[in-house]
């Protein structure tokens, strides 16, 4: 197939892309590299199967050429205040990514009459009264806190891909992504797992906010980028929770870190600090994944760490 990748330069959309073209298809990588780095795709320069486009997704697209698929990954992504690439420092160009983007995109798919797949999330839950998340749970959110931003923008690209489905009768697919995690990765992204990596390298003691009893689920970038291929590939149109099931304790998580890295500054507690309705529990529920897409993630936390720890030295110059 020949495949527009957007977000193409992001953690994700690198990685898809790299994976698509080790199966085989042609890709076009689509970023403005507002939030993604031009350093994720330098080793496909060169590459015959690689087109690159720098373009705001928000803005009318033009692809030449004949088009199979479209999967949408342009998005800030990080709720993080204090990194300059989170969606709250860049709350319009989240919604117009969620919004505009979409529309966008799925005009593509259906002027090329190609199959298409969005990338949710699992905020569509909020701060979710259910716990695991089922795909079935309509979510928790507040449509005007400062996380709105992302949750909402992600919640209409949602409604705005079944539209599609229904009306036109496209062929669209929606993943769900739960937390993930590894190489490319921005290192000020200002999530957990960069945060904790980077303190641990530099022999820091870990910063728990609260008493670290909020839970994640880690699932390996690898296994992520082998689930949405499977959805690409499968006939399924309603939402797919993508992730992995093992939840665990912000401080548990800490603890891996520092075991893992040898760090022996240990944790220090620091006073909660909630981005507005900021999740206390994240867990999936990937039944239907499982059932659908035969899919489950197969890399334990410990080993994905261990395959993330030298991205993060070699960034770090260490």
């Amino acid at each position: 197939m020949r495949i527009l990748v957007t977000g193409a330069a992001g953690f994700l959309g690198s990685h898809l892309c790299d994976y698509l073209l080790q199966q085989g298809h042609e890709v076009i990588g689509m970023d403005n590299f507002i939030t993604g780095s031009p350093d994720n795709l330098a080793h496909l320069a060169g590459n015959p199967r690689f087109l690159f486009i720098r373009h705001d997704v928000s803005n009318f697209i033009f692809v030449p050429g004949k088009v199979d698929a479209v999967l949408h990954f342009a998005s800030p992504a990080s709720p993080n205040p204090n990194s300059p690439y989170g969606y709250t420092n860049l709350p319009i160009q989240t919604m117009k990514a969620g919004a505009l983007g979409t529309h966008n995109t799925l005009g593509v798919a259906r002027a090329h009459n190609a199959r298409y797949l969005l990338a949710s999330t699992s905020e569509i839950y909020g701060d979710p009264l259910e716990h695991p998340q089922k795909e079935s749970y309509w979510g928790h959110v507040d449509p005007i806190g400062v996380r709105s931003v992302y949750d909402e923008a992600k919640r209409f690209a949602e409604a705005l891909t079944m539209a599609y489905h229904r009306y036109h009768g496209l062929d669209t697919r929606i993943v769900r992504i739960f937390n993930t995690y590894g190489p490319r990765m921005r290192l000020d992204d200002g999530r957990v797992v960069p945060n904790f990596i980077q303190q641990a390298l530099r022999g820091e003691p870990l910063t728990v906010y609260g008493d670290g009893s909020q839970t994640r689920s880690f699932c390996y970038v690898d296994d992520l980028i082998e689930g949405i291929y499977r959805l690409l590939l499968s006939d399924e149109h309603y939402p797919v929770n993508l992730g992995n099931p093992q939840e665990i304790t912000i401080l548990e998580f800490a603890e891996v870190i520092n075991r893992l890295t040898g760090n022996k500054a240990g944790i220090v507690f620091k006073p909660e600090n909630r981005l507005g309705d900021d999740p206390q529990r994240r867990q999936p529920d990937i039944t239907r994944a499982r059932q659908i897409l035969g899919w489950a993630p197969k890399t334990s936390l410990e080993e994905g760490i261990r395959l993330t720890i030298p991205y993060f030295r070699q960034k770090m110059g260490l």
